[in-house]
């Protein structure tokens, strides 16, 4: 049975440059998407095995997976 892939947010502490733990994630076998600098924080795929291994990166405060948010249309009551 194949693993199934999750999309993961990683959330930084600022400490360290984006690019340095990008890298790092990657060594890890984290599959990166997007380095979002504006927020501080880095998409990317893997199992649950290598979330595990992403908390352990030097600079890396939080890592959850990514899920949709609804927010709704303009002037609705119901915004999630």
């Amino acid at each position: 049975m194949a693993k199934t892939a999750t999309t993961w947010v990683v959330t930084t502490s600022g400490d360290r440059p984006l690019d340095d733990i990008a890298a790092d994630l990657r060594k890890r076998g984290f599959k990166v998407k997007k380095v979002l600098r504006e927020i501080n924080s880095i998409t990317g795929t893997g199992g649950a095995d290598l979330a595990a291994k992403a908390r352990q990166v030097s600079g890396v405060t939080d890592v959850s997976p990514d899920v949709p948010i609804e927010i709704g249309p303009p002037n609705s009551s119901d915004t999630w």
